[in-house]
């Protein structure tokens, strides 16, 4: 008995995205834990998983590579690009201590957000309001970072006036010869920032999905609701809004490179994110599952040893 065999007639029948191979997900998600690193064919070669002991050894690498990624660009005097979440956010604090031993500055970095809440019309909050994701980077990056940090005139985040702008801006930086590095998390429902499975619908082929650059005010996923209720808000899910200004494969399917983690364990056993860590890297390239394409371009995903399971029942 499980959740095949019994969502006919239940709340759940026409719950799920249209395009989901719900027994194609169960399959990935049923390998042992000693498979997780295993490479696949539609793999890129530069692709790497990077398995962490700990939330702490997580944190630490992964801010090490997006330091590592400044400083290098740095030493090369090239401009780069960062496309920075809002989740994980651990990493930001190791980035910036990095940056400071190494006495790094960012004045040759561009940071664009990748998303931010809003209404169905792609309004945000204010910057300062303590759930605003522009208000979160400035905390966690761009003011800890002191007189090293990206100056202002090169910070972007994801409003109603200023993600339109963000094709025209990257694309006149990659012209200069900048280097486009994505960092991201994979969403429950295997989104990335905030480019929900579900959009598929809206496109006849692949090509045309992945033209689509960014979006005002997209219509979030139920389970991306809760999601970030249980990750953001303290479980509050009348603080959530559902919709959002994200950024499309349009941009992020450009990546030089990837920095991807996914940490999404919740303690006594208790997870959100092993479902998605495994599809994300076993489901092949389908755009109900934009996680998926994230594999095929070079770079690095980090993730919690926890995550890999093994992803069975358990009564707690």
């Amino acid at each position: 008995m499980d959740l095949m065999k019994t969502i006919k007639g239940s709340l759940l029948e026409d719950f799920f995205p249209a395009g989901w191979d719900l027994k194609k997900i169960d399959r990935c998600c049923s390998n042992p834990p000693e498979k997780i690193l295993e490479r696949q064919k539609w793999w890129h070669k530069d692709f790497q998983p990077i398995m962490c002991q700990t939330l702490e050894e997580f944190d630490t690498k992964m801010g090490h590579e997006i330091a590592k990624e400044i400083s290098d660009a740095a030493k090369e005097k090239r401009k780069l690009i960062l496309i920075l979440p809002v989740g994980p956010m651990g990493m930001y604090k190791w980035a910036v201590y990095f940056l400071k031993q190494w006495n790094v500055s960012c004045k040759h970095v561009y940071g664009f957000n990748m998303d931010e809440w809003s209404d169905s019309k792609g309004n945000t909050l204010p910057p300062n309001n303590p759930g605003a994701f522009q208000n979160a980077m400035e905390q966690a990056f761009y003011g800890p970072l002191g007189e090293l940090t990206v100056p202002p005139g090169q910070r972007n985040f994801a409003t109603k006036k200023v993600l339109p702008t963000y094709p025209e801006k990257i694309s006149k930086l990659k012209d200069q010869d900048a280097k486009l590095v994505v960092i991201f998390g994979i969403g429950r429902v295997f989104h990335i920032a905030f480019w929900e499975p579900h959009f598929a619908a809206e496109f006849k082929n692949i090509e045309e999905w992945k033209k689509q650059q960014y979006r005002l005010g997209a219509k979030l996923h139920p389970l991306t609701i809760e999601q970030n209720a249980i990750t953001s808000f303290k479980s509050r899910t009348t603080l959530v809004p559902c919709f959002a200004n994200t950024i499309g494969p349009g941009i992020f399917l450009k990546a030089d490179k990837i920095i991807g983690g996914c940490d999404g364990a919740l303690g006594r056993g208790m997870m959100w994110q092993g479902m998605s860590l495994w599809v994300t890297l076993r489901y092949g390239p389908d755009i109900w599952v934009p996680s998926s394409f994230m594999p095929t371009l070079p770079g690095k995903l980090f993730f919690l040893k926890e995550l890999a399971g093994p992803l069975i029942a358990e009564c707690n």
